[in-house]
């Protein structure tokens, strides 16, 4: 039976996580790419951004020229975020489309967090005011170390965030592990210090039991 043939309850919301460097938006093509082989819709997104609004923010969110400190970042996350889940992530799971998102909610605690040092109960209660309360059904954290990742975005102009020093990366994927061995269920861990092949094949078999899981 085909996807287009069976009935489908709902979408899938799968986010994509991990430090700079890590790899992962190269990540999203193989997996659209994949799951549109297998007959589902997909809607390609990332924040911040994933819509007017949030790209509009982004700007002002990576800019290296300005300098916001841990409430104001996590204002702008939150307002680029409900905007964000509102128009575009929910209404594509209600159509039943696999929706695969560079960053989400793992990302703000562990670098509002983990990073800032901003509590991690400010940010559930920001979430939960901001009406974000749906956990992705899949998140497969690109686990790499500050020291690799860093060595692979050098060729690149820095932005705002990847300007930051070591430590803060090491806090940052520090609030990763914590969630993850918090939510083996949800969130898969991927040797992101692999060959680009390895890592790609490492999530295409990974994803293929869960799609058929969730859709059946």
């Amino acid at each position: 039976m085909t996807v287009q043939e069976s009935t489908i309850r709902r979408g899938m919301f799968i986010t994509l996580e991990g430090i700079e460097g890590a790899g992962k938006s190269s990540a999203i093509p193989i997996l659209a790419a994949f799951c549109e082989a297998q007959g589902y819709a997909v809607e390609r997104t990332r924040e911040p951004g994933g819509g007017p609004l949030g790209e509009a923010l982004r700007g002002i969110f990576l800019n290296p020229e300005l300098t916001l400190d841990a409430e104001a970042e996590l204002l702008l996350l939150y307002a680029g975020r409900r905007d964000h889940w509102l128009n575009r992530i929910q209404p594509a799971l209600a159509e039943g489309k696999i929706v695969l998102c560079d960053r989400y909610e793992d990302s703000t605690y562990a670098y509002q967090s983990g990073g800032r040092g901003f509590p991690q109960g400010r940010i559930a209660e920001l979430a939960r005011w901001a009406g974000i309360t749906q956990a992705p059904d899949l998140t497969f954290w690109f686990d790499v170390s500050p020291e690799l990742g860093a060595a692979r975005i050098r060729a690149r102009k820095a932005d705002r965030l990847e300007q930051e020093q070591m430590a803060f990366f090491t806090r940052v994927r520090s609030v990763f592990a914590q969630r993850q061995a918090a939510e083996p269920g949800r969130i898969l861990r991927i040797d992101a210090a692999a060959s680009i092949d390895q890592v790609h094949a490492t999530l295409l078999a990974d994803l293929a039991p869960r799609l058929k899981q969730h859709f059946s």
